[in-house]
């Protein structure tokens, strides 16, 4: 196992009827600026609930941040915090709003020439302003780690950012939030959060037993509740455990002392920032064919996570690994998830070309856990995924 250092923050509020207690977390004195979507929380109840949390603390609101949250429309919220004299932030929302919220975090104490410099210089905030959360989607994690990505449409851009100071404060996860979520984003969420702990976990054996068996857990409790998250969401068991593995799957804990990839998160944000795919859905189409390209580096953890995962014990290392790969693939399909680039768009032609270019202009030409992958094997990776 690998060195290293392992701090997070973040409190965790965690039950029925938690959403309440947001008022408990923020200080009195403090001027917050409430950050949501696309107003579906005004649908479900959710916005009531919080509305009626904040009843004594000085409110402002910023509604409308879109899934893969829109440099734009955040520089509109980030005036608001100046102009308002904002103090504290409280994203309700799924990834994006957090996501969104986090930027925001960043760039309300940076001093530098444009924020935009956050996401193109890598610059790490260290102390942003402060931040909580109520979630309203399980997916992204986005509630208990300090990492971002934002998309800018003019630029056709989708760049990640971060720092130790982008941990929300607190993050209040209510699992009857789910219910009200469209059947299609429940799925989303199942298939990201299972892809964020195959980035951690599908690279090569390094002798951390207790971080791929985490890893291997929570895999396993997302295959066995999502038949019953997709067809009743207002099971509280299943959706308690869908909602704690998302969490789980990307909150640092199983990337601490082993090899980590993110490849397929490179390459998907760019298909989403040129077609405006879903993010998992991006996943779900790159993943497959990241492994076949790299078979020969991944196949001892392709191995032991056909064994593991999915009970396939005979035949070879190969054949299991193979095997492994295939049982991916049909578990996105029965989440109703397609894996080809095709079956989103008849555009593709020339993407895989445009994507290693993008990556060489922007010197990422060692990408994996090896840092092997140069842009022109992601050429060669994405026109598999056609």
């Amino acid at each position: 196992m690998n060195n290293f250092d392992f701090k997070n923050p973040t409190k965790i509020i965690f039950g029925k009827d938690t959403i309440e207690k947001v008022n408990q977390e923020i200080p009195a004195d403090a001027k917050v600026l409430l950050l949501y979507g696309g107003g579906s929380i005004k649908n479900n109840g959710i916005y009531d609930q919080v509305k009626t949390a904040l009843a004594d603390l000085d409110v402002t609101e910023f509604g409308g941040i879109p899934a893969n949250p829109e440099y734009a429309t955040l520089m509109d919220a980030l005036k608001v915090i100046k102009e308002e004299n904002i103090t504290y932030l409280l994203a309700v929302g799924g990834g994006s709003v957090i996501d969104g919220t986090k930027f925001l975090s960043a760039a309300a104490v940076y001093d530098g020439d444009t924020p935009w410099d956050i996401l193109t210089k890598n610059i790490r905030t260290e102390k942003g302003m402060p931040f909580g959360t109520v979630l309203t989607l399980p997916a992204t994690g986005s509630e208990m780690n300090s990492g971002a990505v934002i998309t800018r449409k003019e630029t056709k851009e989708k760049l990640a950012m971060g720092g130790p100071g982008l941990f929300p404060e607190f993050s209040i996860l209510d699992p009857q939030v789910i219910t009200s979520i469209p059947e299609r984003q429940l799925a989303n969420g199942l298939t990201d959060a299972f892809t964020h702990v195959l980035e951690q976990y599908m690279t090569y054996p390094i002798g951390a037993l207790l971080q791929d068996r985490f890893a291997e857990s929570i895999l396993q409790t997302l295959i066995e509740v999502a038949p019953t998250v997709l067809k009743d969401p207002t099971d509280y068991k299943a959706a308690s455990n869908f909602m704690w593995s998302c969490t789980m799957a990307l909150n640092g804990l199983i990337q601490k002392g082993v090899p980590t990839d993110w490849a397929v998160h490179a390459i998907g944000h760019e298909l989403t920032a040129l077609f405006g795919i879903d993010h998992a859905r991006t996943l779900a189409v790159i993943a497959p064919s990241h492994y076949k390209f790299n078979f020969e580096s991944k196949k001892e953890k392709l191995a032991q996570y056909a064994e593991r995962v999915w009970n396939i014990t005979e035949s070879s290392t190969d054949d299991k690994a193979y095997a492994a790969i295939e049982k991916t693939v049909d578990f996105f399909h029965e989440l109703g998830i397609d894996t080809k680039l095709s079956d989103y768009t008849k555009d593709y032609e020339g993407t895989a070309e445009e994507i290693s270019e993008r990556f060489t202009k922007r010197g990422w030409t060692k990408l994996g856990e090896h840092q092997s992958l140069s842009p022109e094997k992601v050429e060669k990776i994405v026109k598999m995924a056609y």
